[in-house]
């Protein structure tokens, strides 16, 4: 069985920073994407970065560049996201996913086919 486990969130001030952790379990596909996405209250989930397993690029939102980092530990199958300089419009529900099978990069959440529980990220101004 796939898992995502998500971990990391919490309250910060504006300025600050947190490392969310994605752990997978069972998760032994050749092609795919893993992307961070987040979705705030009333709002459409948005991706934030991704990483191809095809190029090993990441890639990221224009409005999380520059202050986001997203890293991955193979040995530990474990996904990272370093975010820096948070904003309280960074405040959201961070998931990560993953869509097998895809070369490319997306942010189309409906094609992603496993994803975790979440975690709350919420900064104060």
């Amino acid at each position: 069985e796939v898992q995502f486990v998500e971990s990391g969130g919490g309250l910060v001030q504006a300025g600050g920073s947190l490392r969310l952790s994605c752990a997978t379990h069972g998760f032994t596909f050749d092609d795919y994407t893993i992307a961070w996405f987040r979705q705030a209250p009333g709002k459409e989930r948005e991706g934030v970065s991704c990483i191809s397993s095809t190029d090993g690029r990441t890639y990221y939102a224009d409005s999380v560049k520059g202050r986001f980092t997203m890293s991955s530990d193979n040995a530990k199958s474990t996904y990272y996201l370093q975010m820096n300089s948070l904003k309280p419009e960074d405040t959201a529900i961070y998931f990560c996913g993953a869509e097998v099978g895809s070369p490319v990069c997306s942010y189309y959440y409906p094609q992603y086919h496993y994803w975790g529980q979440g975690t709350q990220v919420t900064v104060s101004s």
